[in-house]
């Protein structure tokens, strides 16, 4: 994955329905809030907060942000590197969410409880800044 250089405010503005751009704009400063970065475009539409390389014991590797979000049409997606299995209490408390392998996806943020979002970011950004796990070796860029 890669950093795109475009504007964040260019792609946030265009993206639709509004109900994304609305939750995208919040995103941003949620996350700013949490991690103390400048959010940055990456590949596919990603909006990311810092960066790190990864490397699996596979052998797999690569560059990603530490925190990232994607205003996709049909929900919003907030990426949590480590998974869900550590977060079972947490997304209990979030409200209408689903998810898969390490995204979570959310259709509306006015219909979850975003101290507790804010609170799933926090923990998944500081596993990332912290190295990772056995499962897979991080090591912060910037």
């Amino acid at each position: 994955m890669e950093r795109t250089g475009v504007d964040v405010g260019a792609h946030l503005s265009a993206v639709t329905p509004a109900v994304r751009r609305r939750d995208a704009e919040t995103l941003v400063e949620l996350f700013s809030e949490v991690t103390g970065r400048r959010p940055e475009m990456w590949s596919s539409g990603i909006v990311g907060f810092g960066a790190c390389h990864y490397r699996y014991p596979t052998g797999t590797e690569g560059d990603m942000p530490l925190a990232a979000f994607a205003p996709r049409k049909a929900s919003m997606t907030v990426y949590l590197m480590e998974g869900f299995a550590e977060h079972a209490d947490t997304l209990a408390r979030l409200g209408p969410h689903t998810t898969s392998v390490s995204c979570l996806y959310l259709k509306d943020l006015s219909a979850v409880d975003l101290d507790v979002l804010r609170e799933l970011v926090a923990e998944s950004y500081a596993w990332a800044a912290a190295g990772g796990s056995e499962g897979i070796e991080i090591t912060p860029l910037d």
